[in-house]
């Protein structure tokens, strides 16, 4: 008999993943594969074909040192394609952006002398960006990627210039890139005109860097370490800036942060299950064996291992039947969680390997083709899986937030949370105490902005740019800042659900065992998180006491800060969540 699983084609298998994540955990949805051969230790070697998002992040946050690829094949390729840029233009060929203006100006013939003027010129008059800064590690993250990209030696452009990224990247020397000006389509050329500037000292002119902590002039960069400015070639400033780099260095990094941020809610509704006392039979693998979604498997999973061992699991439903103003079965938030959650598992997935198969593009245009000797005019510029892939993601984003504020509500309503105290109260005794009534309504105030920011932004844009040339563009940088600001709000919102589980948490523990330390009953993998998060707080447990006990004690948005400082980055309470609630790799 046919096995029916191999019928089943699933968007993941779409994009084999290059390589696998090396922080100790497996993606989501995929099989493990061996370790990178463009990875050792702490130094990542571009090859131009095998950079992976978490490598990506490592270099992003200086982690890591940038080698370029010693093959002899790859220096082979660079420099086939400089010579014959280099020999076509001195025999007066039509090559567009060499021998030709850009764009709706193509037509005009530029001359052979003039070569290298005009891709000056094509840095000095796409240097406009405009607004804030981008984050450093996300111009590092777009270094990384724009040297790997013209590793394909199909751009034209000469080793020396590509050896100037990872020169800059291990000094920390990173350049100050603004944050609107690109409608990712010829790729993100404002942002990118930037990046070329510092690097290679060309129309560097008022041009600054970080390093050191310091905010200094590109050319005083240059000069402290030794480095002469580079004269362009022909095509040069072409295949420096007229790629994708920027957006999809920034959502790759954004993709890791959603991630992070799944497996947060997942911790979340973890420890909100125990404090409901519901039960954990919907996530059985017998369930999901019969509707095999690789997120659903995984989140299933990833729940079943969270609560392995925990004391605070309320019954079976098939043992409620006749239990007086008990519902036979829990509501939805929990009994379908990973059924809602599943496609965000899958969305992730499906869009980090999208992402990593830019990373290991060639993005400009024209590109070489030095076999059949021509130069091929076409449009990998174009970041539309860029845009896309974010507008996805911030779609999952909005979704998986409203889950978490359902279960908060489940949790602050007595009739709803299986007899915890309204609004988490600590201590009942005082009739004044209000307990966590005005963080829920602070939650209540951050979630339909996060669902805001789910709208997508590809399909809005102008078609009337640069002469009409660009005429369909992706809007990928418009769909970056949105999912940016998404998960600063998402992460807020995520912290203010993580206290109201720690309250419950200590509440459901009174209630079942007469102690509000809930360290001996909750399961091992959410004791860690709690005891992240009480960490953070610097409140140690008591026996009698839940976290928030009175409310005149403290005030409650400090604590919002301090737990939403620790789920980002390396904080405590991240480094607990990476290590407990990674999510479970699973084959329909």
């Amino acid at each position: 008999m046919t096995d029916q699983r191999a019928l089943v084609v699933s968007p993941l298998d779409l994009y084999p993943a290059n390589a696998p994540q090396t922080d100790g955990r497996p993606a989501a949805g995929v099989e493990t594969e061996q370790t990178s051969e463009s990875e050792v230790g702490s130094v990542v070697v571009l090859t131009g074909h095998t950079l992976t998002a978490e490598q990506l992040q490592r270099i992003a946050d200086r982690r890591a040192e940038v080698v370029l690829s010693e093959r002899a094949e790859v220096r082979a390729a660079v420099d086939r394609s400089v010579a014959w840029v280099v020999d076509a233009t001195s025999r007066g060929e039509t090559i567009y952006g060499v021998t030709t203006g850009f764009g709706g100006m193509s037509h005009r013939s530029v001359p052979v002398e003039d070569a290298a003027l005009l891709q000056r010129s094509l840095l000095a008059f796409m240097h406009a960006g405009s607004g804030g800064e981008l984050p450093e590690r996300e111009v590092r993250a777009a270094m990384a990627i724009r040297a790997n990209s013209l590793l394909h030696g199909v751009s034209g452009a000469r080793w020396e210039l590509i050896e100037r990224f990872a020169i800059f990247l291990n000094a920390g020397v990173t350049p100050v890139v603004r944050a609107l000006g690109s409608i990712g389509a010829s790729g993100d050329l404002a942002p990118l005109a930037s990046i070329a500037s510092a690097v290679t000292g060309c129309q560097a002119d008022g041009q600054h860097v970080t390093w050191r902590g310091s905010r200094v002039l590109a050319t005083d960069a240059q000069q402290a370490m030794a480095l002469e400015p580079i004269d362009l070639g022909p095509k040069e400033g072409l295949a420096l800036i007229n790629g994708t780099s920027v957006s999809t260095a920034s959502a790759a990094l954004l993709v890791r942060e959603a991630e992070a941020y799944l497996e947060a809610a997942l911790a979340f509704h973890a420890l909100a299950i125990q404090a409901l006392g519901a039960a954990v039979e919907p996530f059985d693998k017998f369930v999901h064996r019969h509707k095999p979604h690789p997120g659903q498997l995984a989140v299933a999973a990833t729940l079943r291992r969270l609560l392995a061992g925990s004391q605070l699991i309320g019954v079976p439903h098939r043992e409620r039947a006749g239990t007086e103003g008990t519902l036979v079965q829990d509501r939805y938030a929990v009994r379908c969680m990973p059924q809602f959650l599943g496609p965000a598992c899958e969305a992730l997935t499906f869009v980090r390997r999208q992402l990593e198969c830019e990373m290991n593009a060639a993005t400009d245009n024209p590109l070489i083709d030095c076999a059949a000797g021509i130069a091929l005019n076409a449009g990998n510029f174009l970041a539309e899986h860029v845009a896309t892939g974010l507008d996805c993601i911030r779609a999952h984003v909005a979704l998986i937030a409203k889950h978490v504020d359902v279960q908060v509500a489940q949790m602050m309503a007595p009739e709803f949370s299986g007899g915890l105290p309204p609004c988490l109260v600590g201590n009942v005794a005082r009739h004044t105490n209000s307990g966590l009534k005005g963080l829920q309504i602070c939650g209540n105030s951050i979630m339909p902005l996060v669902t805001y920011y789910s709208a997508p932004i590809a399909d809005r844009f102008p078609t009337h740019a640069e002469q009409y040339n660009q005429n369909v563009n992706a809007q990928s940088m418009g769909a970056v800042a949105l999912t940016r600001d998404q998960l600063r709000l998402a992460h807020n919102h995520l912290a203010v659900a993580l206290l109201a589980a720690v309250q419950a948490v200590d509440l459901r523990s009174r209630l079942a065992h007469g102690s509000c330390d809930p360290r001996t009953a909750l399961s091992p993998c959410t004791l860690t998180i709690y005891e992240a998060i009480r960490e953070t707080l610097g409140r140690p447990c008591h026996t009698d006491r839940p976290l928030f006990f009175d409310d005149i004690d403290q005030h409650l948005e400090t604590f919002v800060d301090l737990v939403g400082t620790g789920l980002r980055g390396s904080g405590r309470i991240s480094r607990a969540v990476r290590e407990a609630a990674w999510l479970e790799p699973q084959i329909a």
